[in-house]
C-alpha cells in the first residue's frame, strides 16, 4: 500500500521523535508474527518506558540521517520493527528476551547504541547489562567503602585499647 507524502513526512518526524528520547534502538524481525502478540510486546516494554514500532525501513533511515545518528544500513532490510529503548537498556533487551523466549517469535537482527551498530548477538548481551537501580547501588558501595574502612580505622585503637583494659581487670579479678 503506497502512503502519500504527508503521511511520510509525519512517519519520520515521529521516528524522530522516539530516536532523541532513545540511548538504543534494537531492530527485529516481526515477520510471522499475529497483531495480539506485537499488542501484548508493546504492553509489555511499555512497562519499561520503551516503544515497540513497526517501521518503514527508508523512512527510518531518512529520520536517522536528519537526527545525526548513523544509519544501519544492513539492518534495515525486511519486515523490520524496532524497539526505542528508554533510559534504561538493559531492562528494556531483558524484556524483549523474555518475551521472545515465551512467545517463540521475533528474533533480534541487531541495535544501534548511539553511534554504533551491533548485530543480533551483540544487541541480545545488552540484557546481560546492570539496571540503573543496580548501577546506583554497585557505585553507592563503591563510594561508601573508603568511609566504612575510614570507620574502622578511627575505630580500631579505641576498641583495642578496651580489650587490653577489659583484660587487665579481669586478670586483677582472678588474682583477688
Amino acid at each position: 500500500m503506497a502512503i502519500n507524502r504527508q503521511k511520510k513526512e509525519e512517519l519520520v518526524a515521529e521516528y524522530k521523535e522516539l530516536i532523541a528520547k532513545s540511548p538504543a534502538l534494537v531492530f527485529t524481525n516481526y515477520q510471522g508474527t499475529k497483531v495480539s502478540q506485537l499488542r501484548s510486546l508493546r504492553a509489555k516494554l511499555k512497562e519499561t518506558n520503551s516503544t515497540y514500532v513497526v517501521v518503514k525501513n527508508t523512512l527510518l533511515a531518512l529520520a536517522l540521517r536528519e537526527s545525526d545518528r548513523v544509519s544501519p544500513d544492513a539492518l534495515l532490510t525486511g519486515a523490520n520493527a524496532v524497539v526505542f529503548c528508554g533510559e534504561d537498556i538493559g531492562k528494556s533487551v531483558t524484556a524483549l528476551k523474555a518475551w521472545i523466549k515465551d512467545a517463540k517469535v521475533l528474533t533480534i537482527t541487531g541495535a544501534l547504541l548511539e553511534s554504533s551498530v551491533v548485530n543480533g548477538k551483540a544487541a541480545e548481551s545488552l540484557s546481560d547489562l546492570p539496571t540503573k537501580d543496580q548501577t546506583r547501588a554497585m557505585l553507592l558501595g563503591v563510594l561508601s567503602a573508603p568511609a566504612r574502612q575510614l570507620v574502622q580505622i578511627v575505630n580500631a585503637p579505641g576498641s583495642s585499647l578496651a580489650r587490653v583494659m577489659n583484660a587487665h581487670v579481669e586478670k586483677q579479678q582472678e588474682a583477688a
